[in-house]
Formats: C-alpha cells, sequence, structure tokens
C-alpha cells in the first residue's frame, strides 16, 4: 500500500474520530496552493527571460509528473523524472540535437521542475483533485508565453490531465500522435478509471482530441480494438508497419485544429532498445524508426509527453534514461522555434 493510500484511510479514521473535514481540507488547500505557486513562479520567470530575450515563437519547457500509482504492473515510473534530467545533461554527449539545437539555449529548453505528486497525495488528496492539480500545472506553464510544456512521466495516466489541459487552454482540440504498445484505451481497466491504461479513452470521451493516431500498437485485445473503433481511433500495429512505414514517416497533422499532441510511451521502442519499462513488448520500433517518425511530422506541437520509463528496470548503465533523454531533446528541437 502506497503512502498516499495510508493517508486516505487514516484520515477516514480522523474523520470518524470527530476531527473536523473543513480542518483536514483547509490544509490541503495550503499545500496545494504552495505546489502551484512554486510551478507558477518558476514558469513566470521563465517566460519573463525569453520575452525579454525576444525572437522566439515557441519554447519548450520541461515540467515533471511523478506519478506511478496508476499503473497496473510496476510504479517505478514515478522515480523517472530526476533521471531523464541527469541523462539530458550527462556529461558523455553534446547539448546538440540531432537538427542542430542548442539545448543549452535557454530560448530552446528551459525546466519548471516538478509537480509534487507524492507529498499531494500525502495530505489524502484523491485522485480526482490530483488530476486538476496536473491540469492546472499545464495551464500555468501555458499562460507564460512562449513556454509549451513537455511532461515527463510519470505512466501513462498524466496524458488524460495533460491533454485536457492543452486543449481547455488553447479552446478546442488538439491531433495526437501516440507511440506505445499498448492503445491504453480500456474504459477503466481493473475499476480504475484514471489507470495508465485508460487515459486515451478518458481524453476521448472528453472531447480533447480530433484525431488520434496510434504508431506502435503490438499487444491489443477485443476491447481495445473495439474501444478505437468507437472512438475513430487510427490505429497502427506493429504486425503492419513495414507496409504503414511510408505513410508515418510522412504525416501531416494538426489543420483545422489547435495544435498537435505528441504523447511517448518508451515501451512503444523494442526492448532491445529500452529495457528499462514495466511492460516489455518485444517486436517494437526500433530508435530511428521513431526519430524518423518525429523528424519527418509536419505539425504546430503545441505539448508533448514522454511516459512509462521504469528506472528501477533500467540496466546498470543506465541505457534506457539515455534513450527517453534524446527522445526529449529531439521533441524539444521540433517544438522550439
Amino acid at each position: 500500500m502506497g503512502q498516499g493510500t495510508k493517508w486516505m484511510h487514516y484520515l477516514k479514521q480522523l474523520s470518524s474520530a470527530n476531527v473536523p473535514a473543513a480542518l483536514i481540507e483547509k490544509g490541503q488547500n495550503r499545500v496545494i496552493d504552495a505546489s502551484l505557486t512554486l510551478i507558477r513562479e518558476r514558469a513566470k520567470l521563465k517566460g519573463e527571460l525569453l520575452r525579454s530575450l525576444g525572437g522566439v515563437k515557441a519554447s519548450t519547457s520541461l515540467l515533471g509528473v511523478p506519478l506511478g500509482h496508476n499503473s497496473s504492473f510496476l510504479q517505478g515510473p514515478a522515480f523517472a523524472p530526476p533521471r531523464i534530467r541527469e541523462a539530458i545533461w550527462c556529461g558523455s554527449t553534446n547539448s546538440t540535437t540531432e537538427e542542430g539545437k542548442e539545448l543549452n539555449d535557454p530560448r530552446v529548453l528551459t525546466d519548471v521542475g516538478d509537480v509534487p505528486i507524492q507529498e499531494i497525495r500525502d495530505c489524502g488528496i484523491d485522485d480526482d483533485r490530483l488530476m486538476n492539480i496536473i491540469s492546472d500545472s499545464v495551464k500555468l506553464v501555458m499562460e507564460e508565453d512562449p513556454l509549451r510544456p513537455l511532461v515527463l512521466g510519470g505512466d501513462h495516466s498524466i496524458s488524460f490531465p495533460v491533454v485536457r489541459a492543452v486543449s481547455e487552454k488553447l479552446g478546442g482540440p488538439v491531433d495526437i500522435l501516440h507511440l506505445d504498445a499498448h492503445p491504453d484505451i480500456y474504459d477503466a481497466f481493473e475499476g480504475n478509471k484514471y489507470s495508465h491504461a485508460s487515459s486515451f479513452a478518458r481524453i476521448m470521451e472528453g472531447g480533447y482530441a480530433r484525431r488520434l493516431l496510434q504508431v506502435g500498437i503490438r499487444s491489443i485485445n477485443r476491447e481495445g480494438r473495439e474501444q478505437g473503433k468507437r472512438f475513430g481511433v487510427e490505429q497502427y500495429e506493429m504486425r503492419t508497419f513495414s507496409r504503414d512505414r511510408h505513410i508515418l514517416e510522412n504525416l501531416k497533422l494538426g489543420e483545422g485544429v489547435k495544435g498537435v499532441y505528441v504523447s511517448v510511451d518508451v515501451d512503444c521502442l523494442d526492448p532491445a532498445f529500452a529495457p528499462g519499462v514495466s511492460h516489455i513488448e518485444p517486436g517494437g520500433l526500433s530508435f530511428r524508426d521513431v526519430l524518423n517518425i518525429l523528424h519527418n511530422l509536419q505539425a504546430d506541437i503545441v505539448a508533448a509527453d514522454v511516459v512509462e520509463f521504469n528506472p528501477q528496470r533500467d540496466t546498470v548503465d543506465g541505457m534506457t534514461a539515455m534513450v527517453a533523454a534524446k527522445l526529449v531533446r529531439e521533441l524539444t528541437a521540433k517544438i522550439s522555434r
């Protein structure tokens, strides 16, 4: 049982012991306000810096969401954001992306820190409120033009509140490119509507996406296909990748909507390239396959996430951390301009 869950039980005991609910809620609200204030002020500082420098239309800003409790198997993705950051700035490589963007330039990449998920859950805050806090955090970043959030997960449940925030902030749906071994579109996996296996059901139900393209799929059952048909999802399975490659390496998305959201689950990659994931599914994309799709994508990317890296299953030398970091680096190059 996680610490946040223990607190839920403890709070129920307090309530039954006649501790006023208003007292608990007031304390919880103080923690929420403090959490959002730190992100707001960091984003404001970075936004002011970029506006003073000038000449920036869009700039990537990292936002960590270290959430793992909605995973159905392992919760290690909660520990991923600091490991990804460490790998981004690892001295074994330089700070230039393949397309020539310099990550040391704040006009290209900034960082507003993490949503303190564990500290918030430790106060007994449930998932309904937690998802709202994540959405509010994303909106705070987007309020500071020209910042665009690139969210470091965390498990894939975070994509729902992030996409919701992006769509609500922009005032309409987006197109989504979703790279994953799994469609994550169960109605409520194991009874959890916020499961990492249900995030795209919530997104599509909410009308936050017009088109959803899922690429790299190789673990899908009847419900996944039925849900895909229900929501009009374009599912590209690995068994037909050689046939679909030309389409996927020449995608043009976002026309007529508010922009494009890219969600990369690290397990879209074959485990030979990324062993540090909770759900190992052989037969996936190569790293170059993913880069070809991203590099050739014609789109105005308004936000993105990289999720489901599990440091607890990584190799000793942190190979998957470096893979996740390069995904972040190359997405940054696509977002910032």
